[in-house]
């Protein structure tokens, strides 16, 4: 067949549904392409090993092999025929798995027609590069992924970030994660070290934003002993922790910029030269990294230099606040209450179609992570084996709550709760969280993320103010000349 030909494919459909099968072919055929059926996977691998076809469309559960087994048999075997991965069950696991082995792409039932017009186009302009597609062969079985930490969803945003991650995890190249926090940066990083050739090294992470700057480049490229006051031994640094592994760099826009330059020097030759130290030694290191800020922005303003974004951003991914993405809030709902129920609430607590209604019209400015405390707030405080619309009615204004509260009226009700629920414990916590929260947000804003000028004004040191910040999770709105 001529690869420029535009029509006349032949198409492999394996599905042990009838329908899918017929809806395919009618599909399929109606825009001239020939098409064989089959409907178990030993079928469509001896289909595909003994004839030519320039696609193949495989459910992933089908009597005998799977489609992904029948995937990686036929990459195992050389041949680069384009595949489609057919599923009804839209996981992170499924996507990741279907792009690692080399798939064409990943199709979620229900689909369109338009959807395999689409993909059929593809596999039409991209049969001159199928050399390509045998290099994403790889062997799953050294994946390996944090227990109890996933990235959750189902909405189609989601899951081409899930596809993305199967493309760049098995390729050695800096990958920058951006988006809001709390949207889940760290457990995509993660995932793309689980999915890779490196996923029995280590994984190391470290946090630009929470170590002071005085003390991040001996945090991560190691120090001599003597090297500085305190330095009463040597250390290796994370770089070297590292090694044959993932180093994930969060809030990497948050570096001082003096500190850039010298991660920049690392990355481009691979030597870690300790502080106090001479001789550099050489590192084997993946660096993923991650910011809530806009780094054009930064580069702009002269915080951040615009080689280093080069170098950093080879592949980018960035992942939309949950706002963006309501389908999602259904799957994390109760993901959430699914994990933590008989922890916090020592029974089989379900939650109601109502309330999941209720949680998509909340805006989540905090994103996945403040669903999840959420989910685990409502936990603690019910009684009833299902969450109802009211154990979530300490959400802020614009959610499902319309109070609008005085910080009195919200002291007051705090210091009810604890009483009523026999927890003064926790009362400090939840004031801190109520009064401080906002306090400090305010005059951040107003000194423009002047720390110093923040802490003067607050009557605290600077040491206090950055530990309330780390504490709470408070974002500088901009970093100034003197930060």
């Amino acid at each position: 067949m001529n690869v420029g030909d535009e029509r006349d494919m032949t198409v492999l459909v394996a599905d042990d549904e009838d329908s899918i099968r017929f809806v395919l072919r009618e599909a399929l055929e109606s825009e001239g392409h020939r098409v064989n059926e089959v409907a178990d996977g030993e079928s469509a691998l001896d289909a595909l090993t003994s004839n030519q076809f320039d696609l193949a469309f495989l459910d992933i559960r089908m009597p005998g092999l799977s489609g992904l087994d029948v995937l990686e048999q036929l990459r195992s075997g050389g041949s680069a025929t384009p595949v489609v991965i057919i599923t009804a069950q839209n996981t992170m696991d499924n996507a990741v798995e279907a792009m690692k082995r080399g798939a064409l792409d990943y199709l979620v039932k229900p689909f369109s027609l338009a959807q395999v017009s689409a993909l059929v186009e593809r596999a039409q302009s991209t049969r001159n590069l199928q050399g390509q597609i045998r290099d994403l062969q790889r062997e799953a079985e050294g994946s390996r992924r944090p227990r109890n930490e996933r990235l959750v969803g189902s909405s189609q945003s989601l899951l081409e970030i899930f596809k993305l991650v199967g493309k760049v995890a098995i390729r050695n190249v800096p990958v920058l994660i951006t988006g809001e926090s709390g949207t889940g940066k760290e457990l995509v990083a993660q995932a793309i070290h689980a999915a890779s050739p490196r996923s029995d090294r280590p994984f190391v992470t470290v946090n630009a934003a929470a170590i002071p700057s005085e003390l991040l480049e001996s945090e991560l490229f190691g120090h001599e002993r003597g090297a500085f006051t305190g330095a009463i031994s040597a250390r290796l640094g994370r770089f070297r922790e590292a090694s044959g592994g993932t180093l994930f760099l969060d809030e990497i826009g948050d570096m001082p910029i003096e500190l850039q330059a010298k991660l920049l020097r690392v990355l481009q030759s691979g030597e870690v030269t300790p502080v106090g130290g001479r001789d550099p030694a050489f590192v084997d290191v993946r660096v993923v990294t991650a910011t809530h800020r806009n780094l054009e922005e930064s580069v702009s303003a002269g915080l951040f230099r615009e080689d280093l974004l080069y170098r950093l951003r080879v592949v980018p991914i960035e992942i939309p606040p949950l706002r963006d993405r309501k389908d999602d809030i259904r799957t994390l709902a109760e993901y959430f209450t699914h994990r933590y129920a008989e922890e916090l609430s020592e029974k089989d607590t379900q939650i109601a179609e109502t309330t999941l209604d209720h949680l998509r019209n909340y805006n989540w400015p905090g994103n996945v992570r403040e669903l999840e405390n959420a989910i685990k707030r409502a936990l603690v405080l019910s009684s009833a084996r299902v969450l109802s619309p009211a154990d979530f009615d300490f959400l802020a204004d614009g959610g499902l709550s319309d109070r609008k509260n005085s910080i009195e009226d919200m002291v007051e009700r705090h210091v009810r709760d604890s009483l009523s629920e026999n927890d003064v414990n926790n009362l400090h916590r939840r004031l801190i969280e109520t009064v401080e929260r906002p306090m400090l947000s305010t005059v951040l804003k107003f000194t423009e993320g002047n720390q110093i000028r923040a802490a003067a004004l607050l009557g605290i040191n600077r040491n206090t103010l950055r530990k309330k910040l780390m504490e709470l999770e408070i974002d500088l709105p901009r970093k100034s000349d003197d930060e």
